[in-house]
């Protein structure tokens, strides 16, 4: 697999659509980071891990306000075959500022207004609404 994290936002998105509750990734400390900024902006009800077969699982239990699902799409914004970096000025607002945008900067994997807060660009992960 040559883009990981790609796979990881893909993985929420399809079982959201098929409804799905808990769902089960390979672990690493990047999609942790990230499923810890969905939890903590409340796309996500909760990020847990555990060990199976030796190795490390992301157990990520989605979460619905009612029927709807509180993701409703994904993109991914850099990618291997063409990286994204932009300086804090230029960080693209989603959906007009109702989704977030996650970036990797030197203070760590963080969403759009924390990165306009600190004054720090970075490279463009992707984007969740």
């Amino acid at each position: 697999m040559t883009d990981p994290i790609s796979d990881f936002i893909i993985r929420i998105k399809n079982a959201v659509l098929a409804r799905k509750d808990v769902i089960t990734v390979p672990h690493s400390r990047v999609k942790e980071a990230i499923a810890g900024i969905l939890q903590k902006e409340g796309y996500i009800a909760e990020v847990t891990s555990q060990e199976e077969a030796g190795f490390k699982q992301l157990v990520i239990t989605l979460k619905y306000v009612g029927k709807n699902p509180t993701v409703t799409d994904v993109r991914r914004l850099s990618k291997p075959g063409r990286r994204l970096y932009v300086p804090a000025s230029d960080i693209p607002k989603s959906l007009g500022g109702y989704g977030i945008t996650i970036l990797s900067t030197n203070k760590g994997i963080i969403t759009d207004t924390d990165a306009r807060k600190m004054n720090v660009g970075g490279e463009l992960l992707c984007q969740i609404w």
